[in-house]
This record gives C-alpha cells, sequence and structure tokens, in this order.
C-alpha cells in the first residue's frame, strides 16, 4: 500500500518561499521531503548484510527546488554555506571528503552512471533532523538529493530502495565514510520496516504493521550532546575489524560466515584478530538473531517481549560491540551517563539501549506513558533542555511534497 501523501503546512510553504526567494531571487517550482530515521532492531547489523528493523521518524529534511537551466547544482541548507557541484565534474574530490558537495555529487554521479541525464537545480533546505542526532541527517540529505533528481530528471524510474543504495554509494564513495545502508533505507522507503541485507543488490524490505501509538509507551531519542568530532576513526574501526574475521574465512562479511564456524575458530581469531574484535563479532550475531525475533514479538503483540529484546541488545552494544565509550576516553562519556540516567528514570520499566552509530549522537528509549513527564524533564535536567525528543513514525519516505490546499 503507498504512504499518504505527504503536505506542507502553510507555514512550512512560507518559510520554504521566503528562504528560496531570498538566497535565489525567485519563487521554487516543486518541494521535497526526506524524513530521519530511528534503528529500532540490530545495531551494526547492517554493514556485515545482516538484519535490521527501521522506522522514519516525524523530523525531515525539507526541500524547495527550481530547475536553474545550467550544468551547476546549488544547494542552500539554512544555517550553512552554499553548496555548489558542477555537473561536467562528477568523480570523486579528494579535498570534498566529508563534505556535503562529496554527497551531492555523489547521488549526481551514480544517477548519470545510470543513464540520467541530470541538470542544474537550486534548492533551498530546511531540516529538523539535527546533525550529530542520530537520526540520520545525512541520510535524509543523500535520500533527499536522490529524490528530487528520480523526479525532475528520471521520472521517478527508480525505486526508493535504489533510492536509498544510491545514496550510500556517495556516502562510501565520495563522502569517504564505510557506512552501512539501513540509514537510507529507513530514510527512503518510510513507515516501520524489516531489512535483510543478505543479497546486497536486492535487499528484502518487509513492512511491519505495528501501532506503536497503541503499545502504552513513547518512542523517545535522546541527544547525549557529545560530539560526533574526531570519532570517524572509532565508528570504522567496527567493520575494519569485522573485515580481518572476515579475512580469516575468506568471506566479504560475517552473514556469510556459519555462527558455528566463528566461534570454532575463536581461539585462532584472538590471535589473528584481537579480543575486541572477536566481541564485535559476537554482537553480530547475536543482535543479528534478535531481528526476526522483535518482528515476531511485534506482530504477536507481545510488546513486554519486544522490550525484553531491546534492553538485550543495549546490554550487547556495551558489552560486546563496544560503541558507547570511546577508546581512552575517561573525562565525556556522554553516552554512558545517558543509558545510566535511563535506567535511573526508567525504575526497572520500558527498555533503553545506544542508538546508531554509538559512541557520541543518541540514547533510544521506550517510556511507559505514565513515566514519560518524570522522565522527559529528568533527561532535560541532566543534559540540557531538549535534549529528550519524543517522536512518531512516518509512513512517507522520501517524496516529493505538495502544498496544503
Amino acid at each position: 500500500m503507498a504512504a499518504p501523501v505527504l503536505y506542507l503546512s502553510s507555514q512550512q510553504k512560507n518559510i520554504l518561499d521566503a528562504g528560496f526567494r531570498e538566497t535565489f531571487g525567485t519563487a521554487p517550482q516543486r518541494y521535497f521531503s526526506a524524513p530521519g530515521r530511528t534503528e529500532i532492531g540490530g545495531n551494526h547489523t547492517d554493514h556485515q548484510r545482516g538484519r535490521v528493523l527501521a522506522a522514519a521518524v516525524n523530523l525531515d529534511t525539507l526541500a524547495a527546488v527550481r530547475l536553474n537551466g545550467t550544468g551547476t547544482i546549488r544547494i542552500l541548507s539554512e544555517g550553512y554555506p552554499m553548496a555548489v557541484v558542477e555537473l561536467s565534474e562528477l568523480e570523486p574530490r579528494k579535498e570534498e571528503v566529508n563534505t556535503t558537495p562529496a554527497l551531492i555529487r555523489g547521488v549526481a554521479a551514480r544517477f548519470s552512471q545510470l543513464g540520467c541525464r541530470v541538470e542544474g537545480f537550486d534548492a533551498y533546505c530546511l531540516s529538523t533532523v539535527l546533525p550529530g542526532s542520530g537520526l540520520s541527517s545525512s541520510a535524509a540529505y543523500e535520500v533527499l538529493i536522490g529524490t528530487i533528481i528520480n523526479h525532475l530528471f528520471f521520472d521517478g524510474r527508480v525505486s526508493q530502495a535504489e533510492v536509498a543504495q544510491i545514496g550510500q554509494y556517495a556516502e562510501n564513495v565520495f563522502f569517504g565514510k564505510p557506512c552501512g545502508l539501513m540509514d537510507q533505507t529507513a530514510s527512503a522507503v518510510g513507515n516501520l520496516v524489516s531489512i535483510n541485507f543478505f543479497d546486497k543488490d536486492n535487499p528484502i524490505i518487509t513492512p511491519v504493521d505495528f501501532d506503536f501509538s497503541a503499545c502504552g509507551h513513547a518512542l523517545c531519542i535522546i541527544d547525549t550532546r557529545a560530539s560526533h568530532a574526531d570519532l570517524t576513526d572509532e565508528y570504522a574501526a567496527i567493520p575494519l575489524e569485522m573485515k580481518k574475521v572476515c579475512a580469516h574465512f575468506g568471506k566479504e562479511v560475517l552473514s556469510q560466515i556459519d555462527e558455528a564456524d566463528f566461534y570454532a575458530a575463536i581461539p585462532a581469531l584472538r590471535l589473528e584478530c584481537g579480543d575486541r574484535a572477536v566481541m564485535r563479532c559476537i554482537h553480530f550475531y547475536q543482535d543479528n538473531a534478535r531481528v526476526p525475533r522483535q518482528v515476531a514479538a511485534l506482530r504477536e503483540g507481545n510488546f513486554e517481549e519486544f522490550l525484553r529484546l531491546i534492553s538485550e541488545s543495549g546490554r550487547s552494544s556495551w558489552m560486546y560491540l563496544q560503541n558507547v565509550v570511546p577508546a581512552g576516553y575517561k573525562e565525556h562519556q556522554d553516552v554512558a551517563v545517558s543509558l545510566a540516567l535511563c535506567e535511573h528514570y526508567l525504575q526497572g520499566r520500558g527498555a533503553f539501549r545506544v542508538h546508531g552509530g554509538g559512541f557520541a549522537g543518541t540514547v533510544q528509549a521506550f517510556v511507559p506513558f505514565d513515566l514519560l513527564d518524570a522522565f522527559r524533564s529528568g533527561m532535560d535536567a541532566a543534559l540540557g533542555q531538549g535534549a529528550c525528543h519524543v517522536l512518531s513514525i512516518r509512513p512517507q519516505g522520501g517524496v516529493e511534497a505538495f502544498p496544503e490546499e
């Protein structure tokens, strides 16, 4: 079933129109949106072609767009410098690694490789997906650019799942980050979905029909207020260490290696790859197996079992994956403090876990409604006002948006 049409409020349209006119001197022609995402099951399983449970959320990146009749893409995101990309140059550039133009260039390059004649356009963007929020602002941005190009120049012939793959390509090859595909897929496709990435070219995306608003719990994302600066190596070390283990078996990813074979090889793996790599792989096998159990619990209406599995995943990420405290950090352990606060304010109820990449960013909590006010005020008092966000799941993925009539 297709997701409902996404409408812009008059306030959103007015803000976008004013920003576009101030930036480019004219009015936009069309509007687009891509949501942030929340990872609900499967922490760092996607880059090993495992399983995840993820959802689009009601925070998004919006764009007002107009064709400009040139060979140049110009995009201004509120609060950031103008990003300018010449379409005559669609190769990766060293000086653009870790920059916004790299993402734009990468998405445009992949569409061009697929036979799309990409032309110039102007865009003015607003986002409620805060950078570093753990809701994947970069994936929302990639999906937004891909959705714009797909609709403007390719008649929408690329599926939203393929738009996600294009975003991953841009982030891996042009931006320089070895990310998996979960963030882009959840943003591009929308709603609550289970994704099996074993076949990298044809991930199996399965909608999961569950009404979180009827479960007596709020979905909260807590901004730990930690900085992502200088943590790229910490994130990259997780797939790199897993890759070392895979090399022992002559395989590319862990999902290609039988779990029994992995455990039998642990004595050799500890010597070859180190104990942390082994522990991280143990997490992969455990969390990958948890995802179908989470889906089954939701479909059976067994929310208590679902919460138990969320808590299990959180313990596994902290103990085995070790993506809560960056190596050597003593003075700043923001994610760890946030998890401890969750445990305190939940009083043995609900569930909580590190969310997304870890090390910085956010923590996820399922909070009983009767505890929500105290939980939210407690987290905000400790971490700063506005640290705790109460979210809902959005049915639309990356889409063209239309002004309310």
